[in-house]
């Protein structure tokens, strides 16, 4: 029954008080929620990379002989790259290697692998590069002619073999729990079918770990694209120098370090920043039968709820 009179509201609803208009803080983030987030992301970057600019102007430096001197340090990318691949190889063998012996029931393989991972991630990898090329000669020369010829490493060799090794001892970790992220029952089914030892390794555990593995190794790969810089210390050939070898050479001869540092700091930028776009699709593609999978049981779950409660 409505009542009568100006009011529309009917008996036993007390009218509703208005509210107080929102404060000035409250306007801004209406605003603010309008905003898509990716215009937010786009507007953050532009002021950011505006300052940089302004920053870069103001200071002066000689813009000509970065230009001038800017292929000659951009030939050392492919240097860096060719050190940076055969590192991540050896560390992602070494990796599941370590992982293996972490995993096995071995006392030998148990021992071996802990002190590798814990030696290689105990010292600085720039010392870990000059014991392996100027320790090793040594050692060879107390052990014979033989020893001293195979143990003598040439700079790149060294420096390889040093940036596989303490990465491969941090990956370790990586490789051992993208092989214990596999359920059980993948194990048991597997040996429950006479599988042997690496078969059912190569074929049931490591192709399902590759999916928690690769991500996490492309972050070490983009890391060790950085890393390959240290090798500079042990002293290259021209023609064998990566990026910052060929800046800190051209920018000492010219008096120009900064403007040097700079070029080479952007073209580390421009690499592991073009690296990680392909990480991201990569990722991207190993989830996707994942998050499917997840999705399908979730709907699976959604549907049969409805039906129990039908």
């Amino acid at each position: 029954m409505s009542g009568s009179g100006g009011g529309g509201s009917t008996f036993g609803e007390p009218p509703s008080p208005a509210g107080p208009p929102p404060g000035r803080r409250e306007r801004l983030e209406l605003r603010s929620a309008r905003v898509p987030f990716s215009v937010k992301l786009a507007a953050v970057w532009a002021v950011i990379l505006s300052l940089l600019v302004a920053l870069f102007a103001a200071s002066g430096f000689d813009t000509a002989w970065m230009r001038e001197n800017a292929t000659f340090i951009a030939k050392g990318i492919t240097w860096t790259f060719i050190i940076a691949a055969l590192a991540i190889v050896l560390a992602s063998l070494l990796a599941l290697l370590g992982a293996l012996g972490r995993l096995s029931r071995n006392a030998v393989a148990v021992g071996v692998t802990g002190f590798y991972t814990s030696f290689f991630r105990g010292t600085p990898l720039i010392v870990q590069m000059f014991l392996l090329y100027l320790a090793l000669p040594q050692i060879g020369l107390a052990l014979g002619p033989f020893w001293a010829d195979l143990l003598t490493l040439n700079v790149l060799t060294a420096g390889v073999l040093a940036l596989g090794l303490n990465y491969g001892a941090y990956m370790t970790e990586i490789f051992r729990a993208g092989i214990q992220s596999v359920g059980h029952g993948q194990a048991e089914a597997a040996e429950a079918l006479g599988m042997t030892y690496g078969t059912k390794m190569r074929r049931v555990i490591l192709p399902q770990a590759l999916r928690v593995i690769i991500p996490p190794t492309g972050n070490e790969f983009i890391a060790m694209m950085k890393d390959t810089a240290l090798v500079s210390f042990l002293g290259t050939t021209v023609a064998q120098m990566e990026i910052f070898r060929r800046a800190q050479l051209v920018g000492k001869a010219d008096f120009r370090n900064l403007e040097a540092l700079i070029i080479a700091a952007l073209m580390y930028w421009a690499l592991t920043t073009v690296f990680q776009f392909f990480q991201l699709r990569l990722e991207r593609r190993l989830s996707k039968g994942y998050v499917r999978g997840t999705a399908g049981v979730a709907v699976a779950g959604q549907r049969s709820g409805k039906r129990a409660a039908t």
